[in-house]
C-alpha cells in the first residue's frame, strides 16, 4: 500500500495541521511516512500545500509528481494540482469555495463542503477536520480511531479544548461519503 496525498490551500485553513494528523496517524500505525511543507511567503492568507505520503515499504523520495489524490481548499489550489492527479485518482475539494468543474473525466471527484459545515459547528477552523473525516470515510487508509487518537499528539496543549469540535467535524465529514 502506498498512498501520496497533496493537502492545499490557503494559509491558515489548516492544510498542514491536517497534514501532520495524517502523517503522526500513519507512523502510530508503524508505517512508512513522509510530510514535506510548502509555503508561501505570507504567515496567512498565502497559499500553502504539503505532499504527505503514507507506504507499508520505504519512501524513496518525500516528493510526489504524479500523486493519488488531491484535497483542494480553496480554487487556486485546485488549479494547481488538479491537473498532476494519477489518472483514476480522487480529488477532494472543498465544495464551500469552489464552485468550478474539473476538466478531467479520469479522476474521481468529491464534493465537500467543508466551510458550510464547519461554519454550522461553529467554528470555519474546523473545514481541515470536515475534509480529514471525509478522505478517510473513502480511503480507509488508516483508522478513524487512530486520527481520532492523534489530535492529542499533534494538535498543541492550548487547543485540547477544541478536540471534542474536532471530533465532531471528523465525524460530519465521514457522514458525507
Amino acid at each position: 500500500m502506498k498512498e501520496e496525498i497533496i493537502i492545499a490551500g490557503f494559509g491558515g485553513q489548516g492544510v498542514m495541521s491536517l497534514g501532520k494528523l495524517l502523517t503522526y496517524s500513519g507512523m502510530k500505525e508503524n508505517y512508512e511516512v513522509s510530510w514535506m511543507p510548502s509555503y508561501g511567503p505570507e504567515m496567512r492568507g498565502g497559499t500553502a500545500n504539503c505532499t504527505v505520503i503514507i507506504s507499508d515499504k520505504k519512501i524513496p523520495s518525500p516528493l510526489s509528481s504524479k500523486p493519488d489524490t488531491v484535497i483542494a481548499m480553496n480554487l487556486p489550489s485546485l488549479e494547481k494540482f488538479a491537473p498532476v492527479l494519477k489518472e483514476g485518482g480522487t480529488v477532494f475539494l472543498n465544495s464551500s469555495l469552489i464552485d468550478s468543474k474539473i476538466e478531467r473525466d479520469d479522476v474521481e471527484v468529491i464534493k465537500v463542503p467543508a466551510n458550510d459545515i464547519a461554519n454550522e459547528l461553529g467554528n470555519n477552523k474546523v473545514a481541515n477536520m470536515v475534509m480529514a473525516g471525509a478522505y478517510l470515510a473513502l480511503k480507509d487508509i488508516i483508522k478513524i480511531e487512530t486520527l481520532e487518537e492523534s489530535l492529542r499528539d499533534v494538535l498543541p496543549e492550548r487547543r485540547h479544548n477544541l478536540i471534542p469540535l474536532n471530533l465532531e467535524a471528523i465525524a460530519k465529514g465521514r457522514n458525507l461519503i
